[in-house]
């Protein structure tokens, strides 16, 4: 009788704890999805400077209104905190200084993909679905494409366009933001 290798599915609580412990200060960079520490992708320069232009166009976008966070945790749950490269957050006093953000104050991710929209699109869409965050943006970097997912509903967007360059991104979710896709890629 053989018995299959089980895993061990870590709690925010845990992980945060390993973290203090040492085991992630050196080596890549990690985030927590659905118990299991993931190693995240080896960052680009094509993909850094995506993230600083959206970073920057949000910012002057959105001022005030919201707070733009670059690859800061989202608590989604007890097994779970996905870092997306961009959030677009409810405006709080405290700055979430005090507690990370809930699905509840998100308004909008955004995954940047020049190796990862498979594992984007596969792992961590559906996670921000079932958590109700409204709308996510993956930008498909080798594919000069944005998909834009909107209306969760049971795990998954009901609502999926697909942009390419000369067309104009508007959020359905934050009121006046419009984005071209080529200046998001560049």
């Amino acid at each position: 009788m053989s018995a299959e290798p089980q895993k061990y599915f870590f709690s925010v609580d845990e992980y945060y704890r390993m973290a203090k412990a040492g085991l992630f200060s050196e080596g890549p960079h990690v985030e927590l999805i659905e118990g299991e520490v993931i190693e995240m992708s080896p960052i680009g320069s094509r993909y850094a400077g995506c993230v600083d232009d959206l970073n920057s166009l949000l910012t002057h976008k959105v001022g005030r209104l919201a707070i733009v966070r670059v690859q800061g945790p989202i608590c989604i749950d007890e097994y779970s905190e996905p870092q997306p490269d961009i959030a677009l957050l409810k405006a709080r006093r405290d700055s979430y200084r005090r507690s990370h953000p809930t699905p509840s104050e998100v308004l909008l991710v955004i995954e940047v993909a020049d190796t990862s929209a498979h594992y984007d699109r596969n792992v961590k869409l559906p996670l921000y679905a079932r958590a109700g965050i409204p709308e996510a943006w993956v930008v498909i970097l080798p594919k000069d494409t944005i998909e834009v997912h909107t209306e969760p509903k049971n795990g998954k967007y009901t609502k999926v366009q697909r942009l390419k360059r000369g067309k104009t991104l508007t959020s359905s979710t934050v009121a006046g933001l419009s984005l071209t896709v080529d200046g998001i890629l560049g």
